[in-house]
């Protein structure tokens, strides 16, 4: 039961992305991902505090890798959500298991396996089907942004379990990732300039911060006390609940065509999910 915890993630993950589309009307994508950083070090550095835990880290170099190209990852992936429908973007972005799926098969070599091949290969076509309304609209730069963002997202993953492995808390993790998105946003709004903060604005931004943080808590908890395997596959919940969103609220509706695309990416990931956990079989000393 603890695994539907990540229903509520996933819930509130879409509520995220439904807030930051309503965001983009007023401010980058960098400026959101600026605000959403922000939440995450005043919230998490004050629970850390209050609780007498270290901030101090061993690994500063490994933080900040991470924190930059989770940084890229959420950039894109906002880009994304501001000029394609919810469900679109939020299905491109969550092409990071299949990702990570071809990462292992490919280039770690640590398993040899024809079926995450094949989940590899349906994912792609999935892929390819909900970019091809994009194509006719003209946005296909946009769709290979939220592509793109999967990819970030896949590396990102690797990298916090590379963290994880060290020792390092998942607190302390999401507090350097916010802490270096919020540093390279905050630069490049220096630079660029940022649009004033209306207490409409305000009241967004902070909902995207809330509703990140308590999705992160609640992905946290299913991973920690639920089943891996059912966290991972309730994760594409999602994309679901970023399709009813857009639906009630910008009354986006997606064709045959990019469903069966959803469908495949789902399915693929899903299957990519369930193929890595189970132990590979062992090779042949050569």
């Amino acid at each position: 039961m603890q695994s539907l915890w990540m229903l509520v993630a996933s819930l509130l993950f879409a509520l995220m992305g439904g807030l930051v589309k309503l965001a983009a009307a007023e401010y980058s994508a960098a400026e959101i991902v600026f605000f959403r950083g922000l939440f995450g070090i005043v919230s998490i550095g004050g629970f850390a505090l209050a609780t007498g835990r270290r901030l101090a880290t061993p690994i500063p170099r490994l933080h900040l890798a991470r924190g930059l190209v989770g940084f890229g990852a959420l950039l894109l992936w906002y880009q994304a959500i501001a000029a394609l429908p919810l469900a679109t973007a939020t299905t491109l972005n969550y092409t990071s298991p299949i990702l990570i799926a071809m990462f292992t098969l490919g280039v770690l070599r640590e398993r040899d396996d024809w079926r995450l091949g094949a989940a590899i290969l349906a994912g792609f076509a999935g892929v390819a089907l909900v970019l091809r309304p994009t194509v006719a609209a003209q946005s296909l730069g946009e769709g290979l942004l939220g592509l793109a963002s999967g990819a970030l997202a896949a590396a990102a993953y690797l990298q916090v379990r590379h963290l994880a492995r060290l020792g390092e808390p998942e607190w302390r993790i999401v507090f350097y990732f916010s802490l270096t998105m919020s540093i390279a946003t905050g630069l490049w709004m220096l630079l660029a300039g940022a649009q004033p903060v209306t207490p409409r604005g305000t009241a967004i931004l902070f909902g995207v911060g809330l509703f990140a943080t308590l999705a992160q808590l609640a992905l946290t908890r299913a991973y920690a006390r639920g089943r891996t395997l059912a966290a991972s596959s309730l994760a594409y919940a999602t994309v679901v609940f970023a399709a009813l969103l857009g639906w009630l609220v910008w009354d986006e509706t997606l064709g045959v065509v990019a469903w069966l695309g959803i469908a495949l990416v789902v399915a693929s990931g899903v299957a990519a999910t369930l193929v890595a956990a189970t132990p590979a079989k062992e090779r042949p000393a050569e």
